[in-house]
């Protein structure tokens, strides 16, 4: 296969003035966390990362692909390879636009979103107040009323339906309505459980035309790709120049043949975008801009805080005890489903949020770890490509092999001076009844003549204290410090109340290595 390979590299990340969270939210980062050393870390990997994506795409008769590493907000690192069309030979490169299939859900439900915080909808709004067919269809007569927020998570009711709605992808509204009119079939009851509905997105576009008056492609064009610059970006194939459309393939009989396009319609809200992987990376951006919350402006189409919203777990989906790495290394994994995106979190608290697309012709995955400021996307032009899984074991790689820590919140002013005041007491709690720095509860549910004989006992075991380390905060109100000691180690940890002034309400002391 014929390979093209580009890479970029940001020497400045933190001089731009794009939608990059190094700049706009570095007051708030350590500085470990917000460093050019950390594209410097990963940098050695590219090279095995290009192997990975290139190998994975030989071995699953890929005609076409391409892929991206996003850091820190900033595209540093892309790689293509084969053609668009088998026919033509016509080589893969950044900017070549690929249907990315159900990738574009989230652009529906944050369009949803957007239009929930200008005030024009509810997430609670039952979905027949905007689409009146669907009035008294249930499963059964006890069963909710189906809202926008079920249709978001896919817990509306209806079966998953992967291969009949990937074919209705040009469906006018009229037939859509005409479709519901009908009568449907419900697979569960409302509410009560996860079950992939493209129908359900489908409706979520029609809810968008309802509500804004413009047909939902012309409002996320509007409200999302042209704010954040994503200038590789349509719905109706036929718009895109045949030099930059990667056309869809099918696999069989040892042979590729062609898959055609399906023109856009009321079904593309839930899969007919196409993009680019150099303009999908701005997106992946604004999603990595949402962390860590701050005080900072507001710089994006939609707030930060709705941003979050949509990535947080809302409809438990599955847990794989069994889940292993591509390493081997077994690590039980939880995923659920949030507003048109997956979220997962491993057993080692790692958590990663995206989504997966497959049309006939296409298959795509981006996926990004918000803790640790990086992520993947990844695309190709055969069936159901299987993109995930490599982008899985690509991040992964990324995160171990570059040593990448997570993001560490500094401690807030108030665990600082109560982490101050409460060593100042230690190890013979003098005078600590009638400070004002114990909630009410403390010496009820911690006696002081014990925690004078804990405290005297660990330190007298721990000598003499070499070095008081910073507050490690869990969040604003909670967290623990570590004292270095002559012989060991003595932990301390702490949790405040929400009154003004805060005050310690839970302590925890133990020696390590005593």
């Amino acid at each position: 296969m014929l390979f093209i390979r580009t890479v970029i590299i940001i020497t400045i990340l933190l001089q731009t003035n794009s939608l990059c969270i190094a700049q706009k939210t570095r007051d708030y980062l350590p500085a470990s966390f917000a460093a050019q050393n950390r594209l410097q870390k990963i940098a050695p990997l590219f090279p095995v990362i290009e192997a990975l994506y290139s190998n994975h795409a030989a071995k699953n008769h890929f005609p076409g692909y391409s892929f991206g590493i996003v850091l820190d907000g900033q595209l540093v690192f892309t790689g293509n390879g084969g053609y668009l069309d088998i026919a033509t030979k016509q080589p893969v490169t950044s900017q070549s636009m690929f249907r990315i299939a159900s990738m574009s859900k989230s652009f529906t439900a944050m369009a949803i979103v957007h239009l929930r915080d200008d005030g024009k909808l509810r997430l609670d709004d039952p979905v027949e107040k905007y689409i009146p067919a669907l009035k008294e269809q249930r499963l059964t007569s006890d069963a909710p009323l189906i809202t926008i927020r079920d249709l978001l998570t896919h817990s509306g009711g209806f079966p998953q339906d992967d291969p009949w709605g990937d074919r209705q992808l040009a469906d006018t509204e009229e037939e859509l309505l005409a479709l519901i009119k009908k009568g449907l079939h419900f697979s569960t009851v409302t509410g009560l459980q996860y079950e992939y509905s493209n129908l359900g997105f489908a409706m979520l576009g029609y809810i968008i035309h309802q509500v804004s008056g413009k047909p939902y492609s012309e409002y996320i064009a509007d409200h999302i790709w042209k704010p954040l610059g994503m200038n590789q970006a349509e719905w109706e194939y036929s718009n895109v120049p045949a030099a930059s459309l990667a056309k869809g393939h099918r696999w069989i009989n040892n042979n590729w043949i062609d898959e055609p396009l399906l023109h856009d319609g009321i079904f593309g809200a839930m899969g007919g975008m196409i993009s680019s992987v150099s303009s999908f990376s701005k997106y992946m951006a604004l999603h990595m801009q949402a962390w860590p919350a701050s005080n900072a402006t507001e710089t994006g189409p939609v707030k930060r805080s709705s941003i979050r919203e949509m990535q947080q777990p809302q409809r438990f989906s599955s847990l794989n005890p069994q889940y292993r790495y591509a390493d081997g290394r077994l690590c039980p994994m939880v995923t659920a489903y949030g507003y048109g995106l997956r979220w997962s979190k491993d057993c080692v608290g790692r958590t990663t949020v995206g989504h997966s697309g497959g049309l006939p012709g296409f298959g795509s995955n981006w996926v990004i770890a918000p803790d640790y400021g990086i992520g993947v996307v990844f695309f190709a032009n055969v069936t159901y490509a299987s993109t995930a899984i490599i982008n899985a074991q690509v991040l992964d790689t990324l995160i171990r092999g570059a040593g990448l820590e997570p993001r560490v919140l500094p401690a807030s002013n108030v665990l600082k001076d109560a982490q101050s005041r409460l060593l100042a007491l230690l190890p013979d709690w003098n005078n600590a009844a009638s400070s004002s720095l114990f909630a009410d509860n403390f010496f009820d549910d911690y006696p002081l003549a014990n925690l004078k004989e804990d405290a005297r006992k660990i330190f007298d075991a721990a000598g003499k204290i070499i070095s008081i380390g910073e507050m490690i905060p869990e969040n604003q109100l909670r967290g623990s410090c570590t004292l270095q000691c002559e012989k060991g180690r003595i932990q301390i940890f702490f949790t405040l109340t929400p009154e003004n002034p805060a005050k310690i309400q839970e302590y925890r002391i133990r020696g390590v290595g005593l």
